[in-house]
């Protein structure tokens, strides 16, 4: 049998509420030549029947069921079953345009020298309505991705995302350790061995919801980005990246051991602090004593006051009390 062109990795676990959506938008692709993986990694809910349903009526849909591994040995287990050249990414609640694969096939086409291919995002919440999403767009070129990079904002939309299978094999897949942020760590490892851009076209709907991973792993996913851009930093300035092969990432207050060297642990709890100050979740929850160790160790006081304003508006007005105790302090 001729390998498609394209396989399209989608790693489903109880999904049951978006997925019917999310699939019948690959089916709907006006590019057609792909095998469609999608992966039930030990659902509780009807996602695999949902599954079923559908490879019953399209036989480029490829069931995978098994028990439940997460996300990381799924991604990899699609990347070890994919027979086609290009890899295109996609979640189980959003939905693609039915262009995306044409434009995505079509510009990797006309530059073999380009590894990974996104394209920019219509946001949308849990109801298929308008959801304005703060942050930049995507940079369209690699020369802006790696500019992103440095200034810590986002580079790809990880669903919308076509790759090179081998490329992406050939830097070992997803990394264990870097779990709810495995696709920043895979985006700053391919950019030192190819080039990324993204189409400047919004060819996927991305959902946003409360049940979703980026919001109930806030603080977990920000500390292992933090530590992913700090390995990345590493391999730049051509030192070994301690990260590689770790199963598990350490606690915050032992990143100087493991890179062996002073600092990492200060610049990684300011770095998480940061990019926690806008998360309801995170400072209701453990991001607000990150914040608040992250002070009592000198950090930047700047912009601080009006996070005591933004904790009485989440309505934590006993740690706006604390916090505010902190900084009068640091006066």
């Amino acid at each position: 049998m001729t390998n498609p062109a394209i396989s399209v990795a989608m790693s489903v676990y109880n999904g049951e509420r978006f997925l019917a959506d999310a699939i019948r938008s690959i089916l709907a692709q006006s590019f057609g030549d792909f095998e469609f993986l999608i992966l039930d990694d030990g659902s509780t809910d009807s996602s695999r029947s949902i599954i079923a349903g559908f490879a019953a009526s399209d036989s480029r849909i490829r069931p995978i069921i098994r028990e439940n591994r997460g996300l990381i040995a799924s991604l990899n287990q699609l990347l070890e079953e994919a027979r086609a050249p290009l890899i295109a990414r996609m979640d189980a609640d959003d939905i693609s345009h039915p262009e995306r694969f044409s434009r995505q096939i079509s510009f990797l086409a006309g530059h073999p020298d380009h590894g990974v291919l996104g394209t920019w995002s219509q946001d949308m919440d849990e109801f298929g309505n308008e959801y304005l999403a703060p942050g930049h767009e995507h940079p369209t070129t690699h020369e802006g991705v790696l500019r992103a990079l440095d200034n810590d904002q986002q580079v790809l939309c990880h669903p919308a995302v076509m790759m090179r299978r081998d490329i992406v094999r050939s830097i070992g897949g997803y990394h264990a350790a870097f779990r709810h942020c495995e696709d920043l760590d895979l985006w700053l490892r391919l950019a030192s061995v190819t080039r990324i851009a993204n189409i400047p076209e919004r060819l996927i709907r991305y959902r946003h919801y409360a049940a979703q991973v980026s919001s109930r792993h806030a603080v977990e996913q920000q500390i292992g980005a933090a530590i992913a851009r700090a390995a990345y930093e590493e391999r730049k300035a051509g030192r070994p990246d301690p990260t590689e092969s770790l199963e598990r990432l350490p606690p915050i207050a032992e990143l100087d051991a493991l890179f062996g060297r002073p600092g990492i642990t200060r610049k990684t709890r300011e770095r998480v602090a940061r990019s926690l100050l806008y998360s309801p979740v995170a400072m209701r929850g453990e991001g607000f004593d990150l914040l608040i160790q992250h002070l009592r160790d000198g950090g930047s006081v700047n912009g601080m006051w009006r996070t005591v304003a933004r904790l009485v508006r989440f309505g934590e007005p006993t740690r706006a009390l604390r916090l505010a105790a902190v900084l009068a302090k640091a006066a």
